[in-house]
């Protein structure tokens, strides 16, 4: 299929599965030089706060019998604005943390953010109720529709079409996703649709993000202020109506174990510094290194779960995730020599 002339934006990165609240760049970074040096400690710092993500969360729902996803995200919430207020206060005395605005919440600008946020908000809450349910080693292939939805929302929604190339690479995440689902050894219906759920609105707010940073003048800093505010308003009644809240107060022991609530905290400081942690690959590396960043990401946080927690990966297992692997970094590659070529 031809694509026109404007595609859907390489900013949007579908192939990322790092729970960054911070949204795409409003705009596709040139190509920078630095030192190589430099470079290596931005990758490997972004390589390191991702994994330890998605780790310290499957460790926290899993070994810490603590199966409360929505809570769990409700509580990094509530750490990540602790941060950003704190990195924002002194930002107004430091340089160093001067990226980051003083912080800004008014009730008219919120408004027009509250649908984007309301997105925002079931992104991450399926993003960790699928990891709870499934294995670290499948949880790339649950979540690997998100490429495949955001070409469908991209033509329902903005009517745009996408290149032939483009196409075959979300047929090969499907069929990784179909072939590593049926070769699934401890098979989760609900894990698969809370994966599939959070990649539809992974594409959605990749989709609406730019529309929503015209309102703040394209400052993300300033979307990442009003999108974790009103997430922790948001996602409360949704912890609370689950039965998440009151089942931990009745049943859970781990709410009185302090080491419990550092590794929660951890967890959280974690998700906020995925945000620092683009924010310096954005900056100081060129687009290919984003793309070949995101997909080496992928394929060491499969083999790295498969050996941290010994999860067993059949032969139709271990080909749908290659398939999904592969069609993820081939969808990247093809977006960037588009992007390349305008």
């Amino acid at each position: 299929m031809a694509s026109k002339s404007e595609d859907i934006p390489m900013s949007l990165r579908e192939d990322r599965d790092d729970q960054s609240f911070l949204p795409p760049p409003a705009s596709a970074p040139k190509d920078k030089n630095h030192p190589l040096w430099l470079i290596v400690a931005v990758v490997s710092f972004y390589f390191v706060i991702s994994l330890s993500v998605v780790f310290l969360n499957k460790i926290i729902m899993s070994g810490s019998d603590f199966p409360y996803a929505l809570f769990v995200t409700w509580y990094q919430l509530i750490v990540a604005l602790a941060l950003l207020l704190l990195w924002a206060h002194l930002g107004k005395t430091n340089k160093l943390f001067s990226v980051i605005p003083p912080y800004e919440f008014d009730i008219n600008v919120a408004k027009r953010v509250a649908p984007l946020t309301f997105v925002y908000v079931m992104m991450l809450a399926l993003n960790n109720l699928c990891l709870k349910y499934v294995e670290v080693t499948f949880y790339q292939v649950a979540r690997s529709l998100s490429i495949n939805f955001t070409i469908l929302f991209t033509y329902l929604i903005l009517g745009k079409t996408t290149s032939a190339p483009a196409l075959i690479a979300c047929l090969i995440v499907f069929l990784g996703f179909a072939i590593g689902s049926y070769g699934e050894i401890n098979f989760s219906w609900a894990g698969i649709f809370y994966g599939v759920g959070s990649s539809a609105f992974v594409a959605l707010y990749g989709i609406y993000v730019q529309k929503t940073l015209n309102v703040l003048n394209n400052n993300q800093w300033l979307l990442l202020h009003y999108n974790t505010t009103l997430a922790i308003i948001f996602l409360f009644p949704l912890v609370l109506f689950s039965g998440e809240f009151s089942d931990i107060l009745t049943y859970s022991e781990a709410i009185y174990d302090m080491g419990f609530w550092i590794l929660m905290t951890v967890t959280g400081i974690s998700g906020f510094a995925i945000n620092i942690a683009v924010f310096l690959q954005v900056k100081y590396t060129s687009a290919l290194t984003n793309t070949i960043s995101g997909t080496a990401k992928a394929c060491v946080q499969t083999l790295l779960a498969a050996m941290i927690f010994r999860n067993p990966v059949s032969n139709l297992n271990a080909l749908g995730i290659f398939l999904a692997l592969f069609g993820s970094g081939y969808y990247s590659w093809v977006r960037y020599k588009e992007r390349q070529a305008k």
